[in-house]
């Protein structure tokens, strides 16, 4: 029960950061503080859960194997809950500006080519080549770089379907994209770790 939880705070405290950042004029640009949120829940729930709190990133783990479909959906859930929280007490604390929802083929490009260098990232402390007390740099890092990539080819930038949901930036793009470019870069660094035998 303890990792559901993990994900649902882990990603209500994102989408309800990003939504504020959204919202307001804090002087730190939402990309760094969802990175920095990203990198604080690695250091405080990454035992609990993994810090998955991203749909995208469950898919992209269960696409390794390291989480059974069964689990994967109920982290699913725990994110979706999370994220619908957040969506909640916005509403409450701020006016969300409306965002872009874009359904062209390039959304969905840009958003799977930011979430691609983010799970590869993600990827590389899955499989141990990243020193523990590194992983949330590491990973905060990855979020930051993917999401630069998506923003800068146009998108609202999220890689993240639940936050997507949060803060009202939900279509078919910014679910598939993020997915699909999710279980690309994971399944690329798969292949990569793995040493090929030389035939002599």
């Amino acid at each position: 029960m303890k990792k559901y939880v993990a994900e649902l705070l882990g990603t209500g405290t994102l989408t309800f950061v990003v939504g504020l950042s959204i919202a307001g004029s804090f002087p730190v640009p939402t990309p760094v503080l969802a990175a920095l949120t990203l990198g604080l829940f690695v250091y405080s729930i990454g035992h609990l859960s993994g810090t998955h709190i991203n749909p995208a990133v469950t898919l992209s783990a269960l696409s390794i194997g390291t989480i059974h479909f069964a689990e994967a959906g109920k982290y699913i859930a725990a994110q979706l809950l999370g994220a619908a929280i957040a969506l909640f007490a916005l509403q409450y604390v701020v006016e969300m500006p409306a965002l872009s929802l874009d359904t062209s083929l390039r959304t969905g490009l840009a958003e799977a080519l930011g979430a691609f260098v983010f799970t590869f990232g993600i990827a590389s402390v899955i499989y141990g080549r990243t020193p523990s007390h590194l992983s949330g740099i590491v990973v905060g890092g990855s979020l930051l770089i993917g999401i630069t990539i998506a923003a800068l080819m146009g998108t609202n930038g999220v890689l993240n379907p639940a936050v997507a949901f949060g803060i009202g930036s939900l279509n078919l793009m910014y679910v598939l994209g993020p997915i699909i470019g999710g279980v690309a870069g994971m399944r690329l660094y798969h292949f990569l770790s793995h040493e090929s035998v030389v035939s002599k």
